[in-house]
């Protein structure tokens, strides 16, 4: 009999299960889409019911249409989305949609946790408070919707609320406690500062378990509800970073991971929390037992190359597209892309900075122009670079994934920028893929994250540094370094009329 795994990517806009073997190999894939709910400018929502239904949905077609039989699945676990509030009352029932990471309401309550904790806060958190964190989220319900908050009585996150809607068993794992942002990192535990300054009584907080932790096995209502068999055994999963850092084989000290989706990530692998970028970068503990991540994050990586393919080039083939820039120069003939087109994170936490091109004149070709954007997105990766030169941070490779491992040309352009070797995945599935480790090793199959990655995880092309580039690049960085001052005030400006015009 053929034993399986699947990996659970709890995504925004879709779950994606995946049914994975003893050796690694996905045997069986499927997705199903849930809508978002925008209920006013700068709300972002769900309905915890749709995540449910939909990796139900998923599993089921696992079972009926690709001939997963329910005895041969030993395991389950997940990625998910971060951040997302889910309110429970005594009886665990949900009491309102789910606040998404990418909701912004919650500037109040951010300001409010800056003034009354201030280094405090990024010392026990070991992150600055932003609006996409959980705790914000959790102090606007109690200050704006008072009558539901009285009757919650806990709260979990999006992947959270389906395995408990599986186990019967209410509980967070780690990495994705530490994004709540009301967790002290590197003691491993809720913070009673936290809960005492905000007026938030202990027992609110769920137990915490690791992501290789076992969660329960399904229970019968659900095996009823989903074709599954109740000798499958859950596991605690991880945040998506975390998940997909694992899946992208960021398992030892020397490895950081440039990620080009709609945002762009760079994390690396924290052996301890001994190191402190004070805030500079996030900081959270990782799915793999005692240890951690840290990242840094664009808010508009791949965006800003689909919105300028879709904005001046939006018949074009997107692969002839961005090869186009092999026309142009290191240093696109001295043209600069700023990529903030919806503000910045890191290093710049700057929501109204929006993105320039700087350097332009009558001699520049389009192909200028998309080479200045893959350059751009890059730099703003160079920077986060910079904070982890910055403490001493050691490193020698760069496992990059998404959109920018897809073209040979923007490989390169990342060596050279970075200064570092980048290498590929040959079969990259990101966090569905590190879901279904983190249920493997659960499980038995292999002692160790690690372990199960030597089986999981083969690295494809590598690109080294070409000498000449890197000291080009060096002088362009320069100045694109100082574009955000330059260009901040500028842009605050124009969306405060922008807004203004707009009411």
């Amino acid at each position: 009999m053929t034993s399986v795994v699947l990996g659970v990517d709890l995504g925004t806009s879709a779950v994606k299960v995946s049914a994975v073997d003893r050796t690694g190999n996905i045997v069986a894939q499927q997705s199903f889409d849930y809508p978002l709910s925008y209920p006013k400018p700068g709300y972002a929502e769900q309905n915890p019911e749709d995540w449910v239904n939909g990796t139900t949905v998923a599993i089921v077609n696992l079972i009926l249409k690709d001939g997963i039989k329910p005895s041969e699945i030993d395991g389950i676990s997940f990625s998910g989305q971060m951040h997302g509030l889910v309110l429970l009352d005594a009886n665990n029932q949900v009491l309102r949609p789910a606040i998404l990471w990418n909701d912004t309401r919650t500037t109040a309550p951010v300001a409010e946790i800056n003034d009354t904790l201030g280094q405090e806060f990024i010392d026990i958190t070991r992150n600055r408070a932003l609006e996409g964190f959980t705790l914000p989220k959790i102090l606007w319900v109690k200050e704006n919707e008072p009558e539901i908050f009285k009757q919650a009585t806990t709260f979990v996150l999006p992947k959270d609320y389906v395995r408990y809607r599986m186990t019967g068993k209410l509980q967070m794992e780690y990495s994705d406690a530490a994004g709540t942002v009301a967790f002290d990192v590197a003691k491993k535990t809720w913070s009673k500062t936290i809960q005492e300054v905000f007026e938030l009584p202990a027992s609110f907080f769920p137990e915490v378990i690791e992501s290789i932790g076992y969660a329960g096995n399904i229970t019968e209502s659900y095996a009823t509800f989903s074709g599954l068999d109740t000798h499958t055994k859950v596991f605690g999963g991880a945040a998506d970073n975390a998940a997909g850092a694992v899946g992208a084989g960021i398992l030892e000290p020397n490895m950081v991971m440039s990620s080009i989706g709609t945002s762009g990530v760079v994390l690396k692998y924290e052996d301890n929390a001994n190191v402190d970028y004070k805030g500079d970068l996030h900081f959270f503990n990782h799915a793999i037992p005692n240890k951690f991540y840290s990242m840094g994050v664009t808010l508009a990586a791949g965006y800003s190359l689909s919105w300028f393919k879709n904005t001046f080039a939006k018949d074009e083939d997107f692969s002839e597209f961005v090869a186009s820039a092999e026309q142009s120069t290191v240093g696109a003939n001295g043209l600069i892309f700023t990529p903030y087109l919806v503000g910045e994170r890191t290093p710049h936490p700057d929501g109204d900075v929006r993105g320039a091109f700087l350097g332009v004149d009558g001699t520049h070709q389009k192909y200028d122009f998309v080479r200045s954007v893959l350059e751009g997105i890059i730099f703003s990766f160079r920077d986060i670079f910079d904070i982890y030169d910055r403490e001493g941070a050691d490193f020698d490779t760069v496992v990059a994934i998404g959109g920018g491992a897809k073209s040979p040309l923007w490989l390169q352009i990342q060596a050279d920028i970075f200064g570092k070797k980048v290498t590929t995945l040959r079969n990259e599935q990101g966090p569905g893929l590190g879901a279904a480790m983190l249920a493997a090793t659960g499980l038995g199959w292999f002692d160790t994250v690690q372990d199960a990655a030597k089986s999981f995880i083969s690295f494809g092309a590598t690109y080294e540094p070409i000498a000449d580039n890197v000291v080009k690049y060096q002088k362009v960085h320069a100045a694109y370094k100082n574009a955000y001052a330059a260009t901040a005030e500028i842009s605050h400006d124009l969306m405060n009329y922008r807004r203004e015009n707009a009411e």
